[in-house]
């Protein structure tokens, strides 16, 4: 491999995170703390995609990953889904605005793949399944590290049959979306500690813990247990270098949003965010089918965000979220360690 990840200097690595929080000056401005920044492919188009990830190696010397979801076949049921428009259009009511078309797209995935082969950032990882070998295969001629994001033991089977350098473990208490392989499948119960064990004693690459790591004392356990990095999203929410919205991060420090829970409502897949009204009044009657259900929401979450309202959109945040601070990224990354 072209990086080791004992070879950070600080073994931290910024959570790629879509939809606005993650940014390339906080990827920068981790990969210059010592850590490992990522861009997200997520949710923006491939030139987005290839400019941010050119602005992030602009502005670091480090290391920059960078992070694609992997397409899979459409849970929804569209019976489900016009039930769902129906009871969404009061809420987009309040917001003046329609309740989005469902469709299901892949994200350019072609395209972004295209992308990574140009640009060459020195490490892809892939959430929400293993991409097809070839793929791996061509990215692994290139030089480029290949990371998987996996949630038990059998999906870290997968990654490295399908030629994973290296996994990204995520526990339980992440925030944001479930990097299952299964699209309908619900969280595992199975912590982060205990998954280190079981998939560390089956395979021998280098493994990234993910998920509920907001102190010094969190990342050190993960590393007494073998992982080579922790990986850490919602602890840089508050930095002064991500694009985390105002009523996200209003919620953040609000004690009204006193707790986190896993949630399909918001976009049909599960994840896990701060308890809001959204949640409330609609979890229960959420279908699946991502992302059909994400392009439904999409205008009343927007308009919710416009209007500084952190009751009408997602909050993601995992379990450690009481922990995380303002400041610059590098103060943040340096208090982890």
């Amino acid at each position: 491999m072209v990086l080791g990840f004992w070879d950070l200097a600080v073994p931290v690595v910024g959570a790629p995170m879509a939809g606005g929080p993650g940014t390339p000056e906080l990827a920068a401005a981790v990969s210059n703390a010592g850590g490992m920044g990522f861009i997200a492919g997520g949710y923006v188009s491939p030139e987005e995609f290839a400019d941010d990830i050119a602005a992030a190696r602009a502005a670091t010397n480090g290391p920059i990953g960078a992070n694609l979801f992997v397409p899979q076949p459409s849970a929804a049921d569209y019976v489900q889904l016009d039930h769902y428009a129906e009871a969404l259009d009061e809420l987009a009511e309040h917001y003046d605005v329609e309740v989005g078309r469902p469709r299901f797209s892949d994200d350019d995935w072609q395209r972004k793949l295209e992308v990574i082969a140009d640009v060459r950032p020195e490490v892809v990882s892939f959430t929400f399944g293993a991409p097809p070998p070839d793929v791996l295969r061509w990215f692994g001629a290139l030089g480029i590290v290949l990371l998987i994001t996996v949630t038990s033991a059998y999906e870290a089977g997968i990654a490295v049959a399908a030629g994973a350098d290296g996994l990204v473990v995520q526990g339980p208490g992440a925030g944001g979306h479930r990097g299952t392989f299964a699209p309908d499948m619900p969280p595992g119960e199975e912590s982060l500690g205990e998954l280190l064990d079981r998939i560390g004693a089956a395979h021998k690459v280098p493994l990234i813990a993910a998920g509920g790591l907001g102190t010094a004392d969190d990342v050190a356990k993960v590393l007494s247990r073998g992982a080579v990095a922790a990986q850490v999203g919602t602890a840089l929410l508050l930095s002064d270098e991500a694009g985390t919205n105002f009523a996200h991060r209003t919620a953040l420090q609000n004690p009204q949003f006193g707790k986190t829970t896993v949630t399909r409502a918001f976009s049909g897949r599960y994840a896990r965010g701060l308890e809001n009204d959204f949640t409330r009044l609609l979890d229960d009657v959420a279908p699946l089918g991502y992302p059909e259900v994400n392009h439904m929401t999409s205008p009343i979450r927007r308009a919710a965000v416009e209007a500084d309202d952190p009751h009408g959109t997602n909050l993601w945040a995992g379990t450690a979220f009481a922990s995380a601070r303002t400041g610059p990224a590098a103060d943040i990354v340096a208090s982890l360690v």
